[in-house]
This record gives C-alpha cells, sequence and structure tokens, in this order.
C-alpha cells in the first residue's frame, strides 16, 4: 500500500507542476539542445509541435510555453507554428493543444496566486 500511494503522490505532484519532478525531467533534456544542432527558437517551437502530435498534457505545454516565453518566442509564433503543423497532425489535435496550452497557462497563474497568498 505505501508504495501504491507514493506512486499516486509522485503523478498527483507531477500533472500539478511540482517543481522538484519537473526540474528531474528538465535535466534529462539538457543536453538535446545542444545535440540538435537548432537555434534556440527553433529547438522550442519544435518541443512545442511535438507536443502537439503527441497530444500532451495541460503540465507539459506549461513547462515549454514557460521556456519559451523565456527565450522571447511570442505567443503569436507559437499559433503559427500551431497553423504550420495543422495540416500534418490535423485540426482536432490542433485545437486540443489550443485549448491544453490555455488550461496549462491557467495553472500558472494559479500557482502564482498560491505563491502570492
Amino acid at each position: 500500500m505505501t508504495q501504491q500511494k507514493s506512486a499516486k503522490e509522485n503523478l498527483s505532484s507531477l500533472a500539478q507542476g511540482n517543481a522538484p519532478i519537473l526540474e528531474t525531467l528538465a535535466e534529462m533534456t539538457v543536453d538535446t539542445f545542444a545535440r540538435s544542432g537548432l537555434d534556440e527558437q527553433t529547438y522550442a517551437l519544435v518541443r512545442i509541435a511535438a507536443l502537439v502530435g503527441m497530444d500532451a498534457a495541460p503540465v507539459s505545454y506549461l513547462l515549454n510555453l514557460g521556456a519559451a516565453d523565456e527565450i522571447g518566442i511570442s505567443l503569436e509564433k507559437v499559433q503559427g507554428t500551431l497553423v504550420a503543423i495543422a495540416p500534418v497532425v490535423g485540426s482536432a489535435r490542433v485545437v486540443s493543444a489550443a485549448s491544453k496550452m490555455l488550461r496549462g497557462l491557467g495553472l500558472a497563474a494559479a500557482l502564482a496566486d498560491d505563491e502570492d497568498n
């Protein structure tokens, strides 16, 4: 029972954007940027496009949109990426991704509110 409870707590923390777990995930991808040979903005947009293709969870968008924002990628550029990949992944996947991006951004706002209180 203890292992099962621990696993549930870890999954819940991950889904809610718990920093230590997300930091571990971020560390897993550190070397991929250097090996990609892409510039920072292209790399970030490719990652967002891949998230759309796999129908990722809102917290995945939260992480990647945050990283994109930190390097100066506007939401308009993210939108352009969605337009560019729509013929490949399909409109349903793009609409789902946009909804999940908004939920991820809402999660970020809620977390910021919690920190302020």
